[in-house]
């Protein structure tokens, strides 16, 4: 079973991942590396930050197939934020729930109240690399609508208040097998796929840029 590691510390990335690929690989994540140590996220876009985090891993992992994600929410009236910060949208050290309340206090600042529907979406970008080389970046896009109370008890994030087009449940309403086979995360995975495979059956696939 080829050995992928996973470099961040959200077990929620990490269980969410393992769940679209299936039980064909060995997942690890930074939870059971804490010797090792991650990027700073400072980049300005999604890939940079993305290629910056397997990029410092692989370093760390001689050897070792490293995939790391970036991803958030961009909301259309806030002009694609919270964006690369969604993570830290209400400041560091804030959590998910801290993330929903500033994002919802900020649609509540807006005046005059936007009209419905407010359309966002979920951007995914994944990086894979190994021994401090880029193996390959892959997109993820889901398109959807905003709501302005939290719904739903599944997921991570910002899913209670993100509605997935064609859909009126949001992501923590939708069941996790529904939401895997639809989310940004997902269609990236679906674009990396080929190149997971291949890396992972040859271990001495070189390097890229």
């Amino acid at each position: 079973m080829p050995r992928l590691l996973v470099a961040t510390g959200n077990r929620h990335k990490t269980e969410e991942i393992g769940a679209i690929l299936g039980g064909d690989w060995q997942l690890e994540d930074l939870n059971d590396h804490p010797d090792l140590t991650p990027a700073v996220e400072d980049g300005d876009t999604f890939e940079a930050n993305a290629v910056k985090k397997a990029l410092g891993i692989s370093r760390q992992c001689p050897g070792v197939l490293v995939l790391a994600d970036d991803s958030g929410l961009e909301v259309d009236v806030l002009g694609g934020a919270p964006g690369v910060r969604s993570a830290r949208y209400a400041g560091t050290g804030a959590g998910d729930a801290d993330n929903r309340i500033h994002l919802l206090a900020e649609l509540a600042r807006l005046d005059p109240p936007p009209p419905p529907p407010l359309t966002a979406r979920f951007r995914c970008v994944l990086a894979l690399a190994r021994d401090g080389g880029t193996l390959g970046t892959f997109d993820g896009t889901v398109e959807g609508r905003m709501i302005r109370a939290q719904r739903g008890r599944g997921g991570f994030g910002y899913d209670p208040l993100f509605v997935p087009e064609g859909h009126e449940q949001t992501f923590a309403e939708l069941p996790a097998e529904v939401k895997n086979g639809l989310s940004h995360r997902a269609r990236a995975l679906a674009a990396a796929i080929g190149s997971l495979q291949e890396s992972g059956a040859n271990p001495a696939a070189g390097s890229g840029t």
